[in-house]
């Protein structure tokens, strides 16, 4: 007979994948009835939805990264280009608004650069050793080498996209006394999970649902995976009410962020989450010192709570905090003009310091 505590681990770890699959690894099937058209959203622009170019970009390891890039929507040569990079276990799609709205920017004329993480989105999938945010801040060099080789560049990072950008601040600080001119990190965190008055984070490795995910899908992946596909509606209220601090929230914002979510498998979404727990980037922020920074989350983010864009803002005195109200993790589509006019004023304090 098994001894007590590993039956209460299995147990534990059963409702961990019951809980946290739905959370992070539950595509939400929506009817047509359940929707309501959302113009905002649907809406599609030339150089907004549609690219101007695509690409495959190989990371040092081989992983072929799926690049998108969108000039200026009025055809004049862009002066700086601005780079994306989302999030854990969602892809490029998240910065839909931006995408849709930043090229119509003239002073200055900006091009985008968005990609898929790796093992995410249209990116190759990677091996559980290449998933680390190390390794991530390394496929973003990689990135900026193949696609933005000169001039001015901002980098926009969103939870573990913010924390991919501290890890390429890490590796290659000189980037951020020249190139780099501007920076912004939306729902991050600079690590520290574990300290003392810091709210942890729902993906902390501290987290037992999290801990208890991870090791079912070690033995019992085919388990979670049947979770996933049985619990559409329940994965669908908790990501609304997890990720989302808005009751209004168009039924297609929710169904994009279930899209993104429902496309990263399980295995990806437990190879990621060692990495999470243990990053720890408060020393690599003094490599930002130079550049025009924006620290901006959501003042209902449960997954990484504002508490964590304070503790950055702390590092960086000359950073702009910008705390957004009634805004959940995916505060770049629940608060999508807040977030843009945000970025447009850094993207013109970058280009303003470029041209001093």
């Amino acid at each position: 007979m098994r001894p007590v505590w590993q039956a209460l681990a299995w147990t534990g770890g059963v409702v961990g994948a019951a809980v946290t699959g739905a959370v992070v690894g539950v595509a939400a099937h929506s009817t047509r009835a359940q929707r309501r058209s959302d113009g905002a959203l649907l809406e599609e622009k030339p150089g907004g939805l549609l690219p101007d170019r695509q690409s495959t970009v190989a990371a040092d390891d081989g992983v072929p990264l799926a690049v998108q890039e969108v000039g200026p929507l009025d055809g004049g040569a862009a002066e700086l280009t601005v780079v994306l990079v989302h999030g854990y276990a969602m892809d490029s799609r998240c910065w839909h608004f931006q995408r849709r709205d930043l090229p119509e920017l003239t002073g200055p004329r900006v091009r985008l650069v968005l990609y898929d993480q790796r093992s995410h989105g249209r990116s190759g999938q990677s091996s559980r050793s290449g998933s680390t945010i190390d390794q991530l801040g390394r496929d973003l060099d990689a990135v900026l080498r193949a696609t933005a080789a000169s001039g001015p560049v901002v980098l926009v990072g969103h939870s573990m996209g913010g924390m991919t950008i501290m890890a390429l601040a890490e590796q290659r600080p000189e980037l951020f006394r020249g190139r780099v001119r501007g920076v912004a990190l939306i729902g991050t965190s600079a690590g520290a999970v574990g300290a003392a008055g810091l709210s942890r984070p729902w993906l902390s490795r501290y987290n037992p649902i999290t801990r208890g995910l991870s090791m079912v899908v070690g033995v019992q992946p085919a388990l979670v995976e049947r979770i996933r596909r049985t619990g559409d509606p329940l994965a669908r209220t908790l990501i609304r009410r997890l990720g989302f601090a808005d009751r209004d929230v168009s039924p297609a914002v929710v169904d994009l962020v279930a899209e993104m979510i429902g496309a990263t498998s399980v295995e990806v979404v437990t190879d990621f989450l060692e990495t999470i727990g243990t990053h720890d980037r408060r020393a690599a922020l003094a490599a930002l010192a130079e550049c025009e920074v924006l620290v901006l989350a959501g003042d209902s983010d449960r997954i990484t709570p504002f508490s964590h864009a304070e503790v950055i803002a702390g590092e960086l005195p000359t950073a702009e905090l910008v705390q957004v109200e009634s805004a959940g993790h995916p505060v770049m589509l629940e608060r999508h003009e807040v977030v843009t006019e945000q970025l447009v004023a850094l993207i013109r304090r970058a280009y303003a310091g470029e041209e001093r």
